[in-house]
């Protein structure tokens, strides 16, 4: 069962629902809440953040003596309550606005690639594969999932057609068309009222301001004002 559901103590046992403990660390008194009893750990973290008011990215929670995770490998984790259990819940103070902070650790977690939460579960899985099992470091990883589906098609499409081009000793050519379409495909678009930055592409071959070109220089001439 995924929901989370706070009920009455008549309906106790009804839908396979327990009423659990949590204490936060600190002087707050122990508080109750009433969950499924098979339950995911990211859903039950939601719903005690939610039931007192903490922010669920700096919720953490331990369970008999071990603390609980979201995920792992790619796979979201359950644990299974019962009736009166405890839970230790703490919660990571923000640092102060305007302190810099030096944590040679939180530096290492602002450089680590991490997966969006709405990445597909094919992605996770391969996610966790290639960090896990394979060690490939952060920058390979972030190279790998920063490309579409689309560009790995092409890039594909590209090694198959490479050495079909080098068998018929078209080689250059296959190298030249590649970096045209490079360019080519990389030229963006201009939004409406955009300017470019050469007047030839421009209408009526208008110049952005300030551009100082001979034109410019010769009016300056006559102008006096060199």
């Amino acid at each position: 069962m995924n929901s989370i559901e706070e009920m009455s103590p008549v309906a106790s046992h009804n839908n396979g629902t327990v009423e659990i403990t949590y204490k936060t660390i600190g002087p707050a008194r122990p508080s109750q809440i009433r969950v499924a009893s098979h339950i995911k750990v990211s859903d039950l973290r939601n719903a005690i953040a939610e039931k007192g008011k903490f922010p669920v990215v700096n919720l953490r929670m331990i369970l008999r003596g071990k603390a609980l995770k979201d995920e792992e490998d790619g796979d979201d984790l359950y644990v299974t309550l019962k009736d009166q259990d405890s839970l230790i819940v703490a919660v990571i103070p923000k640092p102060p606005a305007g302190v810099e902070n030096f944590d040679d650790e939180d530096d290492d977690d602002v450089l680590k690639f991490k997966l969006p939460p709405s990445a597909s579960r094919w992605k996770r899985k391969l996610y966790y594969f290639l960090r896990n099992k394979l060690k490939l470091p952060d920058i390979i990883l972030m190279g790998l999932f920063s490309l579409s589906l689309k560009m790995w098609v092409i890039i594909t499409l590209w090694f198959i057609l490479a050495p079909i081009a080098h068998r018929w000793d078209l080689g250059p050519i296959f190298i030249l068309v590649t970096g045209f379409s490079i360019i080519l495909l990389n030229l963006g678009k201009r939004q409406p009222g955009d300017v470019s930055a050469y007047s030839i592409f421009n209408e009526d071959f208008r110049e952005l301001p300030g551009t100082y070109n001979a034109e410019r220089i010769d009016r300056d001439i006559r102008a006096g004002q060199l």
